[in-house]
Protein backbone atom coordinates (compact mmCIF):
# COMPACT_ATOMS: atom_id res chain seq x y z
CA UNK A 1 0.00 0.00 0.00
CA UNK A 2 2.43 2.69 1.14
CA UNK A 3 4.96 1.52 -2.32
CA UNK A 4 1.83 2.18 -4.25
CA UNK A 5 1.14 5.66 -3.06
CA UNK A 6 5.03 6.23 -3.35
CA UNK A 7 4.74 5.35 -6.72
CA UNK A 8 2.05 7.50 -7.82
CA UNK A 9 3.33 10.57 -5.95
CA UNK A 10 6.67 10.02 -8.03
CA UNK A 11 4.73 9.90 -11.56
CA UNK A 12 2.81 12.89 -10.57
CA UNK A 13 6.30 14.48 -9.40
CA UNK A 14 7.75 13.28 -12.53
CA UNK A 15 4.97 14.43 -14.92
CA UNK A 16 4.88 18.29 -13.61
CA UNK A 17 8.81 18.06 -13.46
CA UNK A 18 8.73 18.07 -17.27
CA UNK A 19 9.83 21.63 -19.17
CA UNK A 20 6.66 21.33 -20.88
CA UNK A 21 4.66 23.01 -19.02
CA UNK A 22 4.39 27.15 -19.14
CA UNK A 23 4.50 27.85 -16.12
CA UNK A 24 7.87 25.53 -15.63
CA UNK A 25 10.02 26.70 -18.69
CA UNK A 26 12.48 28.55 -16.52
CA UNK A 27 12.93 25.79 -13.51
CA UNK A 28 16.62 24.57 -15.31
CA UNK A 29 17.21 21.40 -13.72
CA UNK A 30 16.31 21.88 -10.31
CA UNK A 31 12.92 19.90 -9.85
CA UNK A 32 14.59 16.80 -11.74
CA UNK A 33 17.02 17.21 -9.69
CA UNK A 34 15.26 16.71 -6.29
CA UNK A 35 13.16 13.47 -8.11
CA UNK A 36 16.17 12.44 -8.98
CA UNK A 37 17.51 12.29 -5.15
CA UNK A 38 14.18 11.00 -3.86
CA UNK A 39 14.63 8.00 -6.63
CA UNK A 40 18.25 7.32 -5.09
CA UNK A 41 16.88 7.32 -1.25
CA UNK A 42 13.86 4.97 -2.52
CA UNK A 43 16.55 2.47 -4.22
CA UNK A 44 18.50 2.34 -1.36
CA UNK A 45 15.53 1.77 1.01
CA UNK A 46 14.37 -0.96 -1.64
CA UNK A 47 18.22 -2.44 -1.41
CA UNK A 48 18.03 -2.59 2.37
CA UNK A 49 14.33 -3.65 3.01
CA UNK A 50 12.98 -0.66 5.19
CA UNK A 51 9.92 -0.20 2.29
Amino acid sequence: MLTTIILVILVLALIGALPAWPHAANWGYGPSGIIGVILVVLIVLLLMGRI
